[in-house]
């Protein structure tokens, strides 16, 4: 016995199979021809889902950026980093939808200990951040992202979203 499911994935492949097949034999045949996928409207081209959220993301990743050097002036870098910086600290943390931060973990690191500590606790002291678009949240209600601090010699950092260009010789 097939189940519901089972015909409907199977009528879904041999429904999509065949336009494929109509498209390569319109098109070894020399016909012009311009295929609307079943279900779309002739005309109306969706964007990409990733081209919808992008700039979205951006902005909420430009906002988180800017909350928490807000919250942590006296760690912010003003001018240009160094040609060489003492540490890249990658943290991965997941927000909810009211912009608390639920985790927090280095991602990727030089070892960098103290480097590694002032990322984490400067994004903790930054909660809770601007809550996150809506669309950009997963099933659960959360959004995971990543951001780079970028440390100098004297333990000030940017973030990478804000960052300057760094200097191009090393003093």
């Amino acid at each position: 016995m097939i189940s519901d499911l089972s015909r409907t994935r199977s009528a879904r492949a041999g429904g999509a199979w065949r336009f494929a097949a109509l498209g390569a034999v319109l098109a070894l045949s020399g016909c012009a021809f311009t295929l609307t996928p079943p279900g779309q409207p002739a005309g109306t081209a969706l964007p990409p889902p990733a081209a919808v959220n992008s700039a979205t993301l951006d902005q909420y990743r430009a906002a988180v950026a800017q909350r928490i050097a807000e919250r942590n002036p006296s760690y912010v870098l003003q001018g240009t980093p160094q040609a060489m910086l003492r540490s890249l600290v990658v943290v991965s943390f997941t927000v909810d939808r009211d912009g608390r931060v639920l985790q927090s973990k280095v991602f990727r690191t030089n070892g960098d200990d103290e480097a590694e500590s002032t990322a984490l606790a400067t994004l903790r002291r930054a909660s809770p951040l601007p809550q996150p678009p809506a669309k950009l949240l997963n099933g659960r209600g959360q959004l995971e992202l990543f951001e780079d601090w970028l440390f100098n010699d004297n333990g000030k950092f940017q973030l990478r979203e804000l960052a300057s260009p760094q200097a191009q010789t090393i003093d």
